[in-house]
Order: structure tokens, then sequence, then C-alpha cells
């Protein structure tokens, strides 16, 4: 056997430095969290937020981050299981849902810190209108004069995700944005965004529209009900809530001004929670664990209940006063008399 070189070995394993957990595990890329999350010296103690977006196969979560030395603190999120309280009855993984998620978490970060922000209402603008708040690109929030506060800024964290031209990412973002949350980006990678061939961007504020409104949904849906079947099999859940391809854009809209209206709405009492455990019947009641304390007098019928559920003879509960009532009176009596005496053996003394 020829000479074998080892690579590995006692000095490289003794210099071996195992990586964060979360890098192991493909969670968190570090060198992106390392940017969003450092502050300058000079801003000591100032929080620096970000916007968290992340995509599970049932749900979109949206979330204000602000990190500490050691642990990050959640400043307010929202959920696209609960746009059923605001009229969106199915589709909660979409484009259009991520749009309201976004836009719910805007407006209960604003409720919570007083500000005055509502930003954009798309519903009540023509195309030709959007794009204003974009200066070079770049997007742009107006300062509010009124109130004279800064609106609320945060950076978005995207984690592992592509950011690819029209992903739901940046529906959740948009939704943010219009909800009056400061949050520095492009309108790059927007649907309908594109390069030509000069290499200016073009902007498709039609397609735009579209995609928030449930648009791309509603032209699939059209598509497929030619063939019944496959309709049947991608959409049955649409069929069960008696939503059509007609009925997307007006469900979204009314979306958009509940959400504004109340971003705190609570579910209904009477609903079953997102996975639909526990008995919808039972008591919607507080339940108090606590045992309540006993006085003498409880405690003196208690036993009294059971001495008669013995066949014996109890002790009613007036003798129960009387016998405390007696000592004490006693012990009265007694310290009197002592003082006296003491005061006797004073005037004796002095004698």
């Amino acid at each position: 056997m020829g000479f074998v070189k080892v690579i590995k070995n006692k000095a490289y394993f003794k210099r071996y430095q195992v990586k964060f957990k979360r890098r192991r595990e493909c969670k968190t890329d570090y060198y992106a969290r390392q940017r969003l999350i450092l502050q300058d010296k000079n801003k000591y103690n100032t929080n620096k937020y970000r916007f968290v977006v992340r995509f599970t196969n049932t749900d979109i979560v949206c979330q204000i981050f602000s990190s500490d030395l050691d642990h990050d603190n959640c400043i307010a999120s929202a959920y696209a299981h609960e746009l059923p309280r605001y009229g969106v009855k199915c589709g909660f993984t979409n484009y259009a849902a991520a749009y309201c998620t976004g836009l719910l978490l805007a407006r209960r970060v604003n409720s919570k810190f007083k500000l005055n922000y509502d930003g954009e209402v798309r519903a009540e603008l023509d195309t030709e209108e959007w794009g204003n708040e974009y200066f070079d690109g770049e997007f742009n929030m107006e300062d509010d004069e009124e109130s004279g506060k800064n609106a609320f800024t945060a950076l978005l964290d995207v984690g592992l995700a592509r950011t690819t031209t029209g992903s739901r990412l940046f529906g959740a973002l948009k939704g943010a944005c219009d909800g009056g949350v400061d949050i520095p980006h492009s309108n790059r990678r927007f649907p309908g965004s594109s390069v030509d061939e000069d290499g200016e961007l073009q902007v498709d504020n039609e397609v735009q529209r579209k995609y928030i409104f449930g648009g791309h949904v509603a032209d699939y849906m059209r598509k497929l009900q030619e063939n019944e079947e496959d309709y049947k099999r991608q959409f049955s859940r649409y069929i069960d809530a008696g939503v059509g391809a007609d009925d997307l854009e007006k469900m979204y809209t009314d979306a958009h001004a509940a959400i504004r209206a109340d971003p705190f709405k609570k579910r209904d009492p009477s609903r079953l929670g997102r996975f639909k455990t526990g008995d919808p019947k039972r008591s919607r009641e507080k339940k108090s664990y606590k045992t309540a304390r006993k006085g003498r007098e409880d405690k003196a019928d208690a036993i009294r209940q059971t001495l008669l559920e013995m066949g014996k003879k109890s002790v009613s509960v007036m003798d129960w006063k009387e016998d405390d009532e007696a000592p004490a009176e006693e012990k009265v009596e007694e310290k009197v008399e002592a003082e006296e005496e003491e005061d006797d053996d004073e005037d004796d003394d002095l004698l």
C-alpha cells in the first residue's frame, strides 16, 4: 500500500469549531442576520426592528422583532389563519392573503404605538396613481406633519427564502407598507416588473393590482372550469365556501376595509380554532380552580355536619362563638389584675 496523506489529522480536530445549531439545521442565515440586527454605537439601546415573513404549507406568519443581547422580542404578529375574521373564507397562502396579513400587522403596529400613518388604500386608487410613493425606484414614505412623529421603520427579513420576482414575500411587504410601516425597498421584484433590452425597469401596475385582489387565482379558476373534475379537485374549499371567480375581488376589498377598521378583532367565541379541536357546545364561562379560604364558623359547620352524619350530638355554632369569646374576657381580667398588683408593689417599694 502506498503512502496516504492524512488531511484531517489530530491538529485539525483539535482546532475544529462547531457551527451554530440553527446554522447546522439550515434554519438561520447568520451572515444576513448580523447585518439586520447590528446597531451603531452612537445609537446605543435604540431598537432595530425586523419585519419577518415566513410561509408554511397552510399559513403565513408576519412578525415585528427587535433583538436583545440574548434573545429576540416579538413586538407584534399577524397570521393568515386570522383572516376569516375579516371575511376571507379560503385561500390563506396565496399572494392576496400575504398582502392582507402584512396589512393586518401594519395596522396593529400603528395602533399599538398610536401612529397616524394610514398608507395607501389600493381599492380607491387607479392604476395610473400607483407608484407615486417610489422615487427613482426606491420607496419613500411621506412624513406626518400633524403629529410630527416618524413612521415605524423596519427591515425586511426573508430568512432563507428566494427573493424572486413576484414572490409572496413582496405581497406581505406591499401590504405592510400600505398599512403605514416604512420598510426600505425598491419596486424591482413586484409582479409585472421586468427589465427591458435597454436595461431599464418596466413596472406593470395592472399585474400588481391583479395579484393583490386575487385576479390570478380567478383566472386559474376560470381556466379549470372547462374540466369540472379538475376544478372540483383543485378548488373544493372555494366551492364549499360559495366563492366563485367573480367574488374574489370584492372579498379582498371588503377584507382590506375590515382590517383597517378593527385590526384587533376577536374570534367569535362559538367558532372552533384553526385546528378544529374542542367541543363547540362547551361552556364559555371562565373556570376558577382556586378554593376559597374557610373561616372558623364555616369549619365549625362542617364539623357539626360530620358529627350529625355519624349519629353523634353536635355543638351549635353559637357555642363555638361563646367558647371563643369567654377565654378572651378572662384574659383581659387577668391582665387588669396583674397590672394592679404591679402598681401595689411599686407603692410598697416607695414607702
